[in-house]
């Protein structure tokens, strides 16, 4: 099961969280632990660059894009390598929705478009669609019709 996925900023500001299976008072534990190691080794990292950790038999697969630290955190049958193919998803559809990799300012400015990617990616902590065009289709929105 995919556990969180999160987005912060250089700061440590979380921007997104999505949390699946992880009860609502373990959830600030997980934030700060996955702030704290962005922090201690996301600094000067290379753009989508992937750093892997475990913690207590769950994997962490996380990486810089532009200014945003996204962290993906998995156990059972998502291993760092599943974990790779979801943050690869989730990137590469980010990169599209932004244009480029993303400053905060862009990614605040695309909000809606990336939570909407997201929720096609990841559905009830598990990894539905890794396609970027799949994504893309699915988020499309469509002006209302009348009826």
């Amino acid at each position: 099961m995919l556990l969180a996925v999160l987005f912060a900023n250089s700061d440590g500001n979380i921007l997104i969280e999505r949390f699946h299976g992880v009860p609502a008072e373990e959830r600030l534990h997980w934030r700060s632990f996955l702030i704290k190691l962005g922090a201690e080794n996301l600094k000067g990292a290379k753009n989508e660059e992937l750093f892997v950790a475990s913690h207590k038999s769950v994997y962490i697969v996380y990486t810089m894009l532009g200014d945003i630290c996204i962290y993906v955190v998995g156990k059972d049958e998502y291993d760092e390598l599943a974990l790779a193919e979801a943050i690869f998803a989730i990137t590469s559809c980010v990169k599209d929705v932004c244009g480029k990799p993303p400053s905060e300012r862009l990614f605040l400015d695309k909000y809606g478009k990336i939570c909407l990617s997201l929720d096609e990616i990841v559905w009830q902590g598990m990894l539905e669609n890794t396609e970027k065009d799949r994504v893309k289709r699915l988020i499309r929105m469509k002006p209302p019709t009348d009826v």
